[in-house]
């Protein structure tokens, strides 16, 4: 538990670390984290404070010899993807998150781990707390709701940072050094329907999808995984067109940025027609075998139910499931300039059909702001043309490349010195704050990299002990050269 992670190396961040998975904090809901935080600087004595939309601040002299030196900001996110398997027992509300180690990694019980971004704060929080390591005059930025809208970047006033040069330690690879970033836009589409009594010939049914990877909906977009949404989508469209069904109620998916691992349906399939459940079966192997590599647990469950009230009137039905056939999932273009990064890309992160309403939301990513609004609006259509109204919101920018960064220079020197090798200097297909942070302080120079982190946004997250090593032996190097005024 906590005791083993606490003494991993370094034991600076982990223990940093186990006290911040301690404090639940669930996007939208940081004000424990946010006084967690506060208590902390002000421990140290330090200068801290909080801005108007809750985003932490804590400044630190530099050592001593280091005066000359560039302030530099190092930023993080305070909160995390709150997600747990279905049997998992847990309430990210009251309870801490249950860390265990498995061979070089540190994992959580059947939640999220909360590394993204935890390690990144629990190594800002060792450097300020450090009273051995040299480093320039350091600001501490701890922005929340990074998750869940980017509201915190967003909010944070211009003029308000002094450093630089700003440290993003947001990335899930520790030997990328990250200069650009997708931008975003959340699509979603409501409706409603009237209720109609279920038929007396008809047989009520639960549809249940579980055992799906899920994950970070832009930097696993590519991977093919199944997305539970969709799989359900073409499992209710067999059943409906093909067997004279009715759907009472769908509930796919869960979180905007994460990769739907679940979905749950209920509907009602009249017995007269012969083979539903044979017919059922063949849909299975056929989403099982197109999805066996890269989803071995995928497991789709039919059961039938004790007969329930009311479903969907069939045209609104039908036009459901034709509006999700017709919306685009996944990777939608690859870069034509940067090898193997995703430009632009869509997942369906949540279905939501009960008691005559209807919504489908969506998050659509891309570092091509015509491609990103290209993709958005073929998604309206798709919608609008079910009889959807569909809105636009939580647009933010991506981050535009600077390949000619001073600070750029410094990491790749001081990697190449460090563990003689080169890093990859990429874009990523996620969203990072730089975007938001660049258009209020287009001076600084910015730059990303942190620990190796795989299943950010499910409970399969996992950080890697060595990485941890790793990305401190590399930062703690960075600070000890950063630049000179």
């Amino acid at each position: 538990m906590s005791i083993e992670v606490r003494a991993l190396e370094p034991t600076a961040i982990w223990n940093c670390f186990a006290d911040l998975n301690a404090v639940p904090r669930p996007s939208k809901k940081e004000e424990r984290v946010i006084q967690f935080m506060l208590d902390f600087g002000g421990s140290l004595k330090l200068e801290t404070f909080s801005d108007a939309v809750g985003n932490v601040i804590i400044r630190k002299p530099a050592t001593a010899g280091m005066e000359d030196r560039k302030m530099v900001t190092l930023q993080s996110h305070l909160d995390m993807v709150h997600q747990k398997n279905t049997e998992t027992v847990f309430d990210f509300d009251t309870q801490g998150i249950a860390m265990v180690v498995d061979g070089d990694w540190v994992r959580a019980e059947g939640t999220t781990l909360g590394a993204d971004n935890g390690m990144g704060v629990a190594a800002i929080m060792a450097l300020l707390q450090s009273t051995d390591i040299p480093h320039p005059p350091l600001e501490a930025l701890f922005t929340i709701d990074e998750e869940t809208g980017m509201t915190g970047a967003m909010g944070l006033e211009a003029g308000l940072l002094q450093g630089e040069v700003l440290l993003n330690l947001d990335t899930e690879e520790d030997d990328e050094i990250d200069i650009g970033c997708a931008g975003g836009i959340d699509i979603t589409a409501v409706g409603e329907y009237h209720l109609q009594g279920v038929r007396p010939e008809y047989q009520c049914y639960e549809i249940r999808i579980t055992g799906l990877k899920g994950g970070h909906s832009g930097m696993d977009i590519h991977k093919g995984l199944g997305n539970a949404n969709k799989l359900m989508n073409r499992l209710l469209y067999h059943s409906v067109f093909e067997f004279d069904a009715d759907i009472s109620e769908i509930d796919g998916g869960g979180l905007r940025n994460a990769i739907p691992r679940e979905s749950a349906a209920t509907l009602a399939v009249n017995q007269t027609n012969d083979g539903f459940q044979e017919a059922f079966q063949g849909w299975v192997t056929i989403l099982k075998s197109e999805l066996s590599a890269t989803e071995p647990d995928l497991q789709i469950a039919l059961q039938p139910i004790a007969p329930f009230d009311f479903t969907m009137e069939p045209t609104k039905a039908r036009d459901l499931l034709r509006s999700i056939y017709a919306a685009h999932n996944g990777v939608y273009a690859m870069s034509a300039t940067i090898p193997d990064l995703v430009e632009t890309s869509n997942n369906i992160a949540r279905v939501k059909v009960s008691d005559g309403a209807i919504k489908v939301s969506c998050l659509t990513r891309s570092s091509r702001q015509s491609s990103k609004m290209d993709l958005a609006q073929a998604l309206q259509s798709a919608f609008e043309l079910g009889g959807y109204a569909v809105t636009f919101s939580g647009a933010y920018p991506g981050w535009n490349p600077n390949p000619n960064s001073e600070i750029l220079k410094l990491l790749e020197t001081t990697y190449k010195r460090l563990f003689t090798a080169e890093p990859r200097v990429v874009a990523c297909h996620a969203g990072l704050e730089c975007g938001i942070l660049g258009q209020n302080y287009p001076y600084i120079d910015m730059i990303s990299f942190g620990p190796t982190i795989h299943g950010a946004h499910s409970p399969d997250e996992c950080v890697q002990i060595s990485s941890v090593q790793k990305f401190w032996t590399f930062l703690k190097a960075v600070l000890a050269d950063s630049p000179k005024k």
